[in-house]
């Protein structure tokens, strides 16, 4: 029942903890590993150019957070949480093994590129795969979470840190393994191997059902068997998800005009919470979800500035940093490391804050996250300025910015989780989970957009590389340093009246 899978204990913590730490553990080691390889697998084996490269990257990572909303409305009218998750699961392994069929690599002949028409298709149905993958795994799992935990369990915002470890531990090991194999040994090698941790994720989650007994049901079994034209909902339900897949097949390949899309229905969904909180809740959750919306779309810049680490600062690494004997997608892994050895600081830490009374609001938190990301790139900056005359930055410059970036996550993902699950109205839950993913999706999509701007081959220095990247890349990243800054300065003045609104 439900209160066993709270009282067996894992580390002070509901043992079903572990078996969601496991299941996210590994499901990010296929995401993180893929993520590694992606904008040098578009911009080296397809021959994308950085612009083009940077909005595929962007509009696939979008659609992969936009699709959370659908995935969390529909495990909370029909399939709940758990079959939302195993079908997800499912999807993503398809996905991640779809993208091992890397197929011949780009050419040029007599100026023109030369494709491998199927193969290029298999890549992009594999993302499609992958993107309704997660939407059906990624917001309900972090849900089940928290209903592991009770409303005022002191212990949620540390479970949530420790569950953001399990994701880190995943993404830091797939970063250098998969990054390594692909970049070294073949892009087939690195993709394979993120398929076979999503495996081990699904395999994970099944076997360890007992820890989660009671939770995440379908919220009305015999409305999710009802029959029509003979096949049951439940059925009906996952016919429609295949053929989302053959739409998402489609879409990706079109980024100018899914942008549109992307920002039609962020636009339909904030204005239906909008209008939910204010017709269909008391007066203390109408403040709550409202601010909990507006955080979210405060968090957009964070996510967009944030998300270059797979596009705009990878190119970067590649082409500016002296690397030594480590590739340009291996250095992705300073963001989990940083994260596994920092979280749970940053949960004993709020936790010890809270019993003497000085924990730091959630909008704060907020702030000092969007100061942070701006600072890193800051102090990116100044190390370009110390650049040697062969166009390479120190890599002790890269570090810090990750390690200001990573500081920065810690004060608001697993916060903003926390948040999703302490405010939101209980019915639409899941639904809220998704628009938290929502707003990175828009981020993504921005950081696409942000990546474009530093497109080498579209400016007239491109011929001068390494030296000739460098006046682009810092023009770009300062002013991004300096929009975190301003912005996190003014959050950081209005967060006593939003703390004051979340009762």
């Amino acid at each position: 029942m439900i209160e066993d899978a709270m009282e067996s204990r894992w580390i002070g913590h509901p043992r079903g903890l572990f078996i969601l730490f496991m299941t996210e553990m590994w499901e990010r080691f296929s995401y993180y590993g893929m993520r590694a390889l992606l904008i040098l697998y578009l911009t080296k084996h397809w021959l994308y150019e950085d612009g083009e490269a940077g909005l595929i990257y962007g509009s696939y990572a979008a659609l992969v957070y936009a699709m959370p909303v659908l995935g969390g409305m529909i495990a909370d009218r029909y399939l709940g949480l758990k079959k939302a998750i195993v079908f997800g699961a499912c999807l993503l392994v398809l996905g991640h093994f779809g993208m091992a069929f890397e197929g011949p690599a780009t050419l040029i002949a007599d100026g023109v590129l030369v494709r491998e028409g199927i193969y290029e298709q298999i890549f992009y149905l594999s993302l499609a795969f992958i993107v309704v993958g997660v939407g059906f795994l990624k917001a309900n799992i972090s849900t089940i979470v928290g209903s592991l935990y009770g409303q005022d369990d002191p212990r949620r915002d540390g479970g949530f840190t420790i569950f953001y470890m399990g994701i880190n531990l995943g993404a830091f090991s797939a970063t250098i393994i998969c990054a390594y194999l692909g970049e070294n040994f073949g892009w087939r090698y690195g993709f394979g191997l993120a398929g076979v941790g999503m495996l081990l994720g699904l395999m994970t989650f099944l076997r360890g059902q007992k820890y989660l007994s009671g939770l995440g049901l379908p919220p009305d079994a015999p409305l999710l068997a009802v029959k029509w034209m003979g096949i049951s909902r439940e059925v009906i339900i996952y016919i429609a998800s295949l053929l989302l897949v053959v739409i998402i097949w489609q879409a990706i390949q079109y980024t100018s005009e899914l942008g549109v899309v992307l920002l039609v229905f962020s636009g339909i969904v904030f204005t239906y919470v909008i209008w939910f909180s204010l017709s269909s809740c008391t007066p203390i959750e109408r403040d709550r979800m409202l601010v909990m919306l507006f955080l979210m779309i405060l968090s957009v810049l964070f996510w967009a500035l944030f998300e270059q680490a797979g596009s705009s600062l990878t190119l970067f690494t590649d082409r500016n940093v002296d690397k030594g004997v480590l590739t340009a997608g291996m250095f992705q892994s300073l963001n989990p490391a940083f994260i596994i050895v920092l979280a749970p600081v940053f949960a004993y830490l709020w936790v010890k804050l809270s019993q003497s009374g000085f924990e730091p609001s959630t909008p704060v938190k907020f702030a000092l996250a969007t100061l942070q990301v701006g600072l890193g790139f800051a102090v990116l900056v100044f190390g370009i300025s110390q650049a040697g005359e062969d166009g390479q930055v120190a890599v002790i410059w890269l570090v810090l910015m990750y390690l200001l970036h990573t500081t920065g996550e810690l004060c608001l993902s697993p916060v903003g989780l926390s948040m999703v699950t302490k405010l939101s109205v209980q019915r639409v839950a899941a639904m809220m989970m998704g628009v938290w993913f929502l707003s990175s999706a828009l981020a993504a999509y921005a950081g696409g957009m942000i990546a474009g701007l530093m497109a080498i081959e579209d400016s007239p220095e491109s011929t001068a590389l390494p030296l000739g990247s460098l006046s682009i890349y810092s023009n770009v990243f300062e002013s991004l340093a300096w929009l975190a800054i301003l912005i996190g300065v003014v959050l950081l003045l209005i967060s006593p009246w939003l703390a004051r609104k979340m009762h």
